[in-house]
């Protein structure tokens, strides 16, 4: 693998990586982006030459919305064939849904882009984020001997970890090993070397360009099954005109109440047009909606599985797929295939009978 003369975007949206302490508060918030370069001289030892650009306000990640997401996508393919690769300095709470929803958005990827960022501030004594910068830019100019990026997907990478993006998810507010893929290995460990893992790595054409995609439909809802939820509720939830997908977070491996009001809501839902993909509440596995018969009969009211696609993926994935098309049943089998790596080869095709 090669390093040399390959350049890196280093994009800082915000987050706690590049954050400060108010002396008069104590409450942490953004400061701007330059005192970064003073707090981490290692960045000099990088072969590669570095770029950065940061957002003119820092966005706390609680506050990253679509519109970000184009922004993101719009930078990145604005600079697509200047740079090696790209990397996100992001928050930590939302770092899922945008690695999920760019994965989408950049079709046939074929450079890595590396969502990164920290649990503590880069000017703590003890802060994360001084090597997951550090690796994350390293790993992003790394190329084989063809010049073609070893990682050409959207990843996140923390705490010596490399992971698909739109597999992650936040396990852990409190410590270092912040995130992790449940349903899928990971690209690559980062010890003494790297160790990477490449038969679980995307591997798009690189004779084809990238494809940006900056529309998102947000008529989406996730809504979390739960023992004595109420029907009045659910049906206002439902019955909204915008709605066009619901990502129902079902029990187990896709189990729901035998309640005839759910399932006739979920009915009407399905028969207007409405994507209703369901997710399990678990952090690992995937839905089996012909397991019991608790599943099967949200699979009978036009249910579709999400099979082990995270929550995050699930929602962004269906936001992508109601902005490009408009026919519900092209949107319904596209939910039910991989088109990004975020659904398992093993289960995608899954028969349910």
């Amino acid at each position: 693998m090669t390093q040399a003369e390959n350049k890196v975007l280093l994009i800082y949206t915000g987050g706690t990586i590049g954050m400060g302490r108010n002396p008069a508060t104590g409450a942490l918030e953004p400061l701007d982006f330059n005192h970064l370069r003073d707090n981490v001289p290692e960045m000099k030892y990088i072969k590669a030459s570095i770029d950065i650009y940061q957002f003119e306000q820092p966005i706390d990640s609680s506050d990253i919305d679509t519109a970000t997401w184009a922004k993101l996508v719009r930078i990145i393919n604005e600079n697509y064939q200047v740079y090696t690769g790209f990397v996100i300095l992001h928050g930590t709470d939302t770092m899922a849904y945008t690695a999920s929803a760019l994965s989408f958005m950049l079709e046939n990827l074929t450079k890595p882009v590396i969502l990164t960022g920290s649990q503590l501030p880069i000017g703590q004594l003890r802060t994360d984020g001084k090597e997951n910068l550090v690796t994350s830019i390293e790993l992003a100019s790394l190329t084989d001997d063809k010049g073609r990026a070893l990682i050409p997907e959207v990843c996140i990478y923390f705490s010596g970890k490399v992971l698909r993006g739109n597999r992650a998810t936040k396990q852990n507010a409190d410590e270092f090993n912040a995130f992790n893929t449940f349903n899928y290995p990971h690209l690559c460990e980062a010890g003494i070397n790297f160790t990477f893992h490449f038969h679980h790595i995307l591997k798009p054409d690189f004779s084809k360009p990238m494809i940006p995609h900056v529309d998102l439909n947000p008529n989406i809802i996730v809504f979390s099954l739960f023992p004595g939820i109420q029907e009045n509720v659910v049906h206002h939830l439902i019955d909204a005109p915008e709605l066009r997908g619901i990502i129902l977070r079902s029990y187990g491996s896709g189990n729901a109440p035998q309640q005839p009001w759910l399932i006739h809501l979920l009915c009407e839902a399905t028969e207007r047009g409405v994507c209703v993909v369901n997710i399990s509440q678990c952090v690992a596995g995937r839905v089996e909606m012909g397991r019991y018969n608790t599943g099967f009969q949200l699979k009978d009211a036009g249910v579709i599985s999400g099979y082990d696609s995270t929550v995050e993926a699930a929602t962004t994935k269906l936001m992508y797929l109601y902005a490009r098309y408009d026919d519900v049943n092209i949107i319904r089998r596209l939910m039910n295939e991989s088109i990004a790596g975020e659904i398992s080869p093993s289960t995608a095709y899954l028969s349910e009978e």
